[in-house]
């Protein structure tokens, strides 16, 4: 059953690739990349990738839920800087392809840690507070 009050959702389904994408975008750049659900609602429903603000104005109600990537991970390491792994190379040994590899090896890393750190429920803001849903990862 279709309804435009969120608090009808039970469970999310986010793809992990999506998640990925959203939080290195939120970590390497300034672009608002969220997880968004679009209504109308019903109790189970899909959290796509998505820029806020990119759909520009949106005329119709109830208004889209954006979660923030951040809500779907508990105790995830930093985004690794470039600096950071510039560190790690001896430098005796130091060039730019091994600097470069290093850094690619390091953000791998941090990608592939997203799934030791997915949590089993989020918190959505609705017009009520805050309603606890399930999150289902697909990939």
């Amino acid at each position: 059953m279709q309804s435009s009050d969120p608090t009808v959702i039970r469970s999310i389904a986010v793809t992990v690739d999506d998640l990925v994408s959203a939080l290195e975008a939120t970590e390497r750049t300034t672009t608002n990349a969220v997880l968004r659900i679009t209504p109308p609602f019903n109790g189970r429903m899909r959290a796509r990738l998505h820029v806020a603000g990119g759909e520009g104005h949106y005329d119709a109600s109830p208004q889209p839920i954006h979660i923030h990537p951040r809500t779907f991970v508990d105790g995830l390491s930093p985004y690794p800087e470039v600096d950071e792994t510039a560190q790690t190379i001896e430098e005796s040994g130091y060039s730019v392809e091994e600097h470069r590899a290093a850094h690619e090896r390091a953000v791998d890393r941090w990608r592939q840690s997203i799934r030791d750190h997915l949590t089993d429920t989020v918190e959505i803001e609705t017009d009520r507070g805050a309603h606890s849903v399930a999150v289902s990862y697909l990939g």
